[in-house]
């Protein structure tokens, strides 16, 4: 299975076999998704020697997070699922996050979270067994303990992807949008020459 994740400033793929993390590869550099995404995916394939007709489904981070990398991600994920004719599987962003917290802090609450800009952060609370408590929702931050060492990555998405796999809970291709929990809000730009 491939699996995308793009919902932040990392770009990140990763390729499961089973319930097992085959290989992932991911980039730190900021807005480079458009130019990276694909890149990242056929070195991967390569780097493997798995070519792109052994790929089964396409799981994709579908939000919240950064709209254009959402677009990105999802577009990809499209295409691929057409070309291959492969299912779709969509995981929540914050389940992810909170996925690889649980691998690190075992038996506690997880407040998975993210900017969400304009001082929000997008945010979803977990109990010790990874049992949703309160759903998804931009809160403002006031205060919290932050693990620097968990970041959002593909490489966390492979229990989660194999759960709804083997459930064939699979994304309608044509019609599945990214969550993007609140509207576009478009701002000036402040880089010279493009206001």
């Amino acid at each position: 299975m491939l699996l995308i994740e793009t919902a932040t400033s990392i770009c990140s793929v990763a390729l499961s076999f089973g319930d097992e993390l085959v290989a992932f590869k991911e980039s730190n550099v900021p807005n480079s998704h458009s130019a990276m995404l694909n890149v990242l995916i056929d070195e991967l394939l390569k780097e493997n020697g798995v070519s792109y007709g052994d790929i089964v489904a396409v799981a994709l981070s579908i939000g919240p997070g950064s709209y254009t990398g959402l677009r990105i991600g999802s577009s990809t994920a499209k295409g691929l699922a057409y070309a291959l004719s492969v299912p779709v599987i969509t995981i929540d962003t914050l389940d992810i996050l909170a996925f690889a917290a649980h691998e690190t802090h075992n038996g506690c609450f997880v407040i998975a979270m993210i900017d969400a800009r304009r001082m929000e952060v997008y945010s979803k609370i977990f109990d010790c067994d990874m049992n949703v408590v309160r759903g998804c929702r931009a809160d403002v931050l006031c205060g919290f303990f932050y693990d620097d060492n968990i970041r959002l990555s593909s490489r966390y998405m492979v229990r989660l992807a194999r759960e709804k796999f083997l459930k064939k809970d699979f994304a309608d291709t044509a019609y599945f949008e990214p969550f993007y929990l609140k509207d576009f809000v478009a701002v000036h730009s402040k880089v010279k020459g493009l206001r």
